[in-house]
């Protein structure tokens, strides 16, 4: 696999086969494979992870609204509708758009009325959480209520919580709920790494909030601008070390590679390599195959933007601990 003609490749699917082939026939106007896909998902963190690539894919197009015209009574269609008007909201507020409170208030309502039509459903639950980070502000009430433990921030913690009682440490619940914590402060991180150390001595093992400090470790470099030889300090250091192992023994010895959202399995790898723990990166390696992500191997480059360059630290950190495993 590491060999000198291998080449990663970018999928949002990773090794999820039947999701490929539905995100496939969206790109092509397609909503066939999707629905019959989201028929046969029987788990909500499965359900979760799909429907979150799908609506990426079909935010751009109508092939969501197609599929509600002519199947009208299908649950699965409405929440793709949801998923789809969340994601608008979030690009536009992403983007400045003039329209995004409009766009912003047309998501809530869909996720109130999702929630209520399809009660044991966490996913109107976990874009309303998307949708709190457009509260720049924080001016609603229900993104500011207090926290359930010392040192963290207020926030929408309501909103988590309703998603726990339908699908207990769902994925992006707890990242959207990080996103949340992120952009409440533009210095030090230390009320996101609180809030990851307090999700990872809550969550039972096997899931993938026991990745979250990774995440964070990543982003307060990417703010501080680090460099090249701070992060390679950095991930080395004891601290570090602890999160890269307990991701590896406490999520990834349980994962299903098939189904682990590649970010987070770059993520491990990532850091596993920076600590110098290359026969356990291979491993990781191993499991990443050739569905690589750009981040956070961008953030070890010049420019950020430059997907090539991404792609040669990720080549050189896989050569790396391939040649250093035992």
């Amino acid at each position: 696999m590491a060999g000198s003609d291998f080449r990663p490749v970018y999928h949002p699917a990773g090794h999820d086969n039947e999701l490929r082939v539905a995100v496939q026939d969206l790109r092509t106007g397609r909503w066939v494979s999707m629905a019959r896909l989201l028929e046969r998902t029987d788990r909500w963190g499965l359900w979760t992870q799909r429907t979150q690539v799908l609506a990426a894919v079909a935010a751009g197009s109508d092939v969501v609204q197609a599929w509600r015209t002519e199947e009208p009574d299908s649950v699965a269609a409405l929440v793709m509708h949801t998923r789809v008007t969340v994601e608008r909201a979030v690009r536009a507020h992403r983007a400045g758009h003039p329209r995004t409170g409009e766009l912003w208030q047309e998501a809530w309502n869909a996720c109130r009325d999702t929630a209520g039509i399809s009660p044991a459903d966490p996913v109107p639950w976990v874009c309303l959480l998307a949708l709190a980070l457009l509260d720049d502000h924080r001016q609603m009430d229900g993104h500011r209520l207090p926290p359930p433990g010392r040192m963290l921030p207020p926030g929408p913690w309501g909103i988590l919580a309703e998603s726990d009682k339908r699908d207990p440490y769902n994925r992006e619940a707890y990242h959207r709920m990080l996103q949340f914590v992120h952009a409440g402060t533009s210095g030090p991180l230390s009320e996101a790494a609180n809030f990851a150390q307090w999700a990872v001595g809550c969550a039972p093992p096997g899931s993938a909030v026991h990745v979250l400090p990774l995440y964070v470790r990543v982003e307060r470099y990417r703010r501080e601008h680090g460099q090249e030889r701070a992060l390679d300090l950095h991930w080395v250091a004891e601290d570090a070390l602890r999160d890269a192992t307990h991701a590896l023994d406490t999520w990834f010895r349980y994962a299903d590679p098939r189904l682990a959202s590649p970010l987070d399995l770059n993520h491990l790898a990532h850091a596993l390599w920076g600590a110098h723990r290359f026969d356990e990166a291979a491993r990781v390696f191993d499991a990443i195959g050739r569905y690589w992500t750009t981040l956070p191997w961008a953030h070890r480059t010049r420019d950020p933007a430059d997907r090539t360059l991404a792609e040669e630290v990720f080549l050189q950190a896989m050569s790396r601990s391939m040649s250093g495993r035992n």
